[in-house]
């Protein structure tokens, strides 16, 4: 027979386990390791509808690894997929944006030689230290090699590109290009089917990143959001869609400035409604807005 005490904490304790039984657990714990062309796969994670890549490169000697994620945890998931799909070790992890969503997984690869940009290292450093992140952390997340301009790698038999063209998402974006393939992974410098996220990017200067991105003479381009399409090949139009919102913001910034418009009447005017369905848009347009105004007018640093 149930006691009457017995009852009342089982009728508490009903819908707390119905909803527990209803809700996904740790709907971002992992992710899933795509192969896009032989060589090369992209491993994918899923968080509130948006989509995170990083990149996977294989060689006869190893993998070189395009962005951690955010925590250790998805990070050592993307390890033991290599490890049981791809069967190669990781030896290289090549970081580009040093935001929590790329960085944070650079945890999990201590046993790894890390490159980055010197602007990735000193924005990292800056992040972790006003985050207050542990020593230990800072240590097992900051690159072992920056560079300037350009790095190459030859690994495996394939010459791997390590490239910087100049700020565009964050002042410290790195590029990974390799020739033989015709491949580049571009991280948060290409957002695939969303609004560009400028919190912290630099509009004008990303078109000119763009430019030089297009010059590789690449066919495929693994964007840091967003799917990869059946045929890889497609992302060259997703591509040109980013250039397009950037170019139509600048332009109609420069118009605003040329009637002398202040940074609050510019963002009133240019709207850039055609792109008013993409994800991200609504939070996005105003931020990316000011941010162009100020570079445009010289007052970015």
């Amino acid at each position: 027979m149930i006691t009457k005490s017995a009852m009342t904490l089982l009728i508490f304790l009903l819908p707390i386990l119905f909803v527990s039984q209803q809700e996904p657990r740790n709907p971002v714990s992992s992710g899933t390791l795509k192969q896009i062309i032989p060589g090369h796969y992209v491993y994918s994670m899923n968080n509130a509808g948006r989509v995170f890549n990083s990149g996977v490169i294989v060689t006869s000697e190893g993998v070189l690894v395009f962005d951690a994620l955010d925590s250790e945890a998805i990070a050592r998931a993307e390890r033991e997929s290599i490890s049981s799909i791809i069967k190669q070790p990781v030896r290289y992890l090549v970081s580009s944006s040093f935001h929590d969503p790329y960085s944070k997984g650079n945890i999990a690869y201590a046993d790894v030689f890390k490159i980055g940009h010197e602007n990735y290292r000193a924005g990292l450093l800056d992040q972790m230290q006003r985050g207050g992140a542990s020593a230990e952390e800072q240590r097992a997340r900051q690159p072992n090699q920056t560079f300037r301009d350009r790095v190459t790698l030859h690994f495996g038999g394939k010459e791997i590109q390590i490239l910087h063209f100049g700020r565009a998402h964050t002042r410290g974006d790195s590029i990974v290009f390799v020739p033989q393939d015709r491949i580049a992974y571009l991280s948060e410098v290409f957002f695939s089917g969303e609004f560009p996220n400028m919190a912290q990017g630099y509009g004008v200067s990303w078109l000119k990143v763009l430019d030089a991105v297009e010059a590789l003479g690449a066919d495929i381009f693994v964007a840091g959001h967003g799917p990869i399409p059946e045929d890889p090949r497609a992302t060259r139009a997703e591509l040109h869609r980013l250039r397009q919102i950037l170019t139509d913001a600048r332009d109609g910034i420069q118009n605003e400035i040329a009637r002398g418009a202040t940074e609050d009447q510019a963002v009133a005017a240019v709207k850039l409604q055609q792109y008013e369905k993409l994800p991200t848009y609504a939070a996005q347009r105003e931020v990316s807005v000011r941010r162009m105004y100020k570079e445009l007018t010289g007052n970015l640093p």
